[in-house]
């Protein structure tokens, strides 16, 4: 699956996918940083990316659309530190075999999934 990352997730993250097998990249690899939402939405649309965030104005289904993305995934945790952030994304790496992300909006808190088409 291919991944994009956002600004605010670290790049430990980005290792952790591709260890996993995944494509990913971050928003600042590709020189991305401090660029509206908007921006990074249309590239990961034109990438074909999940984009993966703590920004919840991406999980905004008015102003993003989850039928318009290749997925958004959006972290809304109590504690945004590495090891946790890294120990929640270790455990929702099965539901991406599981669950279908494409045209998807996932909300992951710390103790589950919510899924919106």
């Amino acid at each position: 699956m291919k991944f994009k990352l956002d600004e605010n997730l670290p790049a430990r993250l980005t290792r952790m996918l591709a260890g996993a097998g995944h494509d990913a990249i971050s928003v600042a690899a590709q020189e991305l940083g401090g660029q509206p939402d908007a921006k990074v939405a249309e590239v990961c649309r034109r990438e074909g990316r999940v984009l993966l965030t703590l920004d919840a104005g991406f999980a905004d289904i008015r102003a993003h659309p989850p039928q318009e993305h290749p997925g958004i995934i959006v972290f809304r945790l109590r504690r945004q530190d590495t090891v946790h952030l890294l120990s929640t994304a270790q455990r929702i790496l099965p539901l991406l075999s599981e669950h279908p992300v494409a045209r998807t909006l996932w909300v992951v808190d710390d103790h589950r999934v919510r899924f919106r088409s």
